[in-house]
């Protein structure tokens, strides 16, 4: 895995995420010039044989300014609304600036939900390699329309990254208000440093992650290290870099200032970046000492080395698996249903029969379907070294 940067051109799948600020303005609502220029450049890429998608925020954004909605934060239904009729406005004009170099716009759709359960990510995965295929690009947005919880523009970054993940891109593109990365918030701290390359996402790294910068950028640098983290793991490469320039691809080609973070050297399979990935893990199990020495070197996670179990899963659910030390250690798909793993909890595997009534499996977690994701020092439960660091968000 190369950890040097290499022209946009170069790489063979790219996501680039746009923030709303970018797209739209409080007042004068979308900023037509600007996506004319951002297609152009897309366009320069697609004739090079680069396949692009686009992860565009700036549906409530644009449907706030077409309602006429006052500044501040909305409400959850008033949020909903102006997506239902940003989304229209926001899909439509992809679709005219794109079809002025006869590219064909898709929109899709997705809640981090569709991410998180696995056949839905599947079937997301196949609608959107398909339009790919075709020569589309599809246009990804949140489904804000449906949130049941508040809604942050700054999901898109993390969303993002889930997406460059499910159809594996190896580049991830984060074009926001500010060009990169900083040792601190630069409008804070005038000693503040650019970084121009990151070999690896280090918890160093992850205090440098600073706030929110405008009101309709609102998710900040957390939520990109976050993007970060899950994107290297997977070995794709990402981009932070200032979208104000009116062609802002070609402004990186061109050597304008950004930040490049290196994929990791020996990424994940398919299967676990996506168990890795999970924002929502829907338990968690805790461990002993001696189990979490046999997960480090590569063996599955038995009922014996299991301390105590928290949440409603089934199996088949993502859960998060807990040291000794309360941090966790690991991801996996649960081998039982919570009621199932409480009763066979420290129980040896030859007593799972007896106690659940049926002969189930041995292991509550197979090597197959884990994960480690932390602290610093874990390994794939290949044995190769893992990055140090959590890779969850």
């Amino acid at each position: 895995m190369t950890k040097t940067r290499k022209p946009l051109q170069k790489y063979r799948r790219v996501v680039i995420k746009i923030g709303s600020a970018l797209l739209v303005d409080r007042k004068l609502g979308l900023k037509k010039a600007w996506l004319d220029a951002m297609c152009a450049d897309i366009a320069g890429l697609k004739a090079r044989g680069v396949e692009v998608l686009v992860v565009s925020s700036g549906a409530i954004a644009l449907g706030r300014t077409v309602l006429d909605l006052p500044a501040g934060a909305l409400k959850l239904e008033e949020s909903q609304a102006a997506a239902a009729v940003g989304q229209i406005a926001l899909a439509r004009a992809w679709s005219e600036s794109l079809s002025t170099d006869q590219i064909i716009a898709g929109q899709v759709l997705l809640t981090l939900g569709d991410t998180e359960e696995r056949r839905r990510y599947l079937n997301a995965r196949a609608t959107i390699s398909q339009l790919l295929k075709l020569g589309a690009v599809p246009i990804i947005n949140e489904n804000d329309t449906v949130a049941t919880t508040e809604i942050r523009y700054g999901d898109n970054d993390r969303l993002a990254a889930r997406v460059a993940t499910m159809v594996g891109a190896d580049l991830l593109v984060l074009l926001s208000d500010i060009d990169g990365l900083y040792t601190a918030p630069p409008h804070l701290d005038p000693d503040a440093r650019f970084l121009d390359t990151i070999a690896e996402i280090t918890p160093e790294i992850e205090a440098m992650a600073g706030g929110a910068a405008s009101e309709l950028s609102r998710g900040g640098m957390r939520t990109k290290i976050d993007a970060g983290k899950i994107a290297t793991t997977a070995g794709c490469a990402m981009i932070i870099a200032s979208g104000k320039p009116e062609h802002p691809l070609a402004a990186i080609e061109s050597g304008a200032r950004s930040s490049w973070f290196a994929p990791a050297g020996s990424p994940v399979t398919a299967r676990k970046t996506w168990i890795a990935g999970q924002l929502l893990p829907a338990g968690t199990l805790v461990i002993d000492a001696g189990a979490e020495t046999a997960l480090r070197s590569g063996k599955s996670l038995l009922p014996a080395g299991v301390r105590q179990v928290t949440g409603s899963f089934s199996r088949g659910d993502t859960i998060a698996i807990l040291g000794s030390s309360g941090r966790e250690i690991a991801r996996g798909l649960a081998g039982y249903d919570a009621d199932e793993a409480r009763q066979i909890a420290g129980e040896k595997s030859a007593e799972i029969a007896a106690i659940l009534g049926y002969a189930g499996r041995a292991a509550m977690v197979h090597r197959d379907d884990l994960v480690m994701t932390g602290p610093a020092g874990a390994r794939l439960d290949d044995g190769r070294d893992e990055r140090k660091g959590e890779v969850h968000a």
